[in-house]
């Protein structure tokens, strides 16, 4: 029997891993919902909701904390100011996966990963590199 097994390994090197939980979580925080494969969703759901619970406890030491695990800074502000107050009263269980079926080119398990409570009006908010405005060139 082995005790405590580990994590996916998802077939990624463990540099290349941490990478990828980090962006997950990123773009999780910005949109408050994204749609994933269903291995790297159930990764990410310990990897955020425990973000989400250093947010709440505050203070100058989680915030270096979570800011190592997310290197985001634009993130790490939403994740301590908005986040942390909506989920004050919560004890846990700050997302939920939902299944969305499987991926048509090569029928990958599919999942939706998103916030309980969330705000509907961040998906999709200011998703890529901005972009600087070429019509003002008079």
């Amino acid at each position: 029997m082995r005790h405590g097994h580990g994590q996916r390994k998802l077939q990624r090197t463990s540099q290349h891993r941490a990478a990828l939980l980090r962006n997950l979580s990123a773009a999780l925080i910005k949109h408050e919902q994204i749609t994933t494969t269903l291995p790297k969703a159930r990764e990410l759901r310990p990897y955020v909701e425990k973000l989400v619970t250093l947010a709440k406890r505050g203070g100058l030491s989680n915030r270096r904390l979570a800011h190592a695990r997310l290197l985001d800074d634009a993130q790490l502000v939403k994740l301590f100011d908005t986040l942390a107050t909506r989920y004050a009263g919560r004890e846990g269980g700050y997302t939920r996966i939902i299944k969305a079926g499987f991926r048509a080119s090569d029928a990958a398990p599919m999942a939706v990963i998103e916030f309980v409570e969330r705000d509907t009006a961040a998906k999709g908010l200011d998703s890529g590199p901005v972009m600087a405005d070429e019509t003002s060139e008079d």
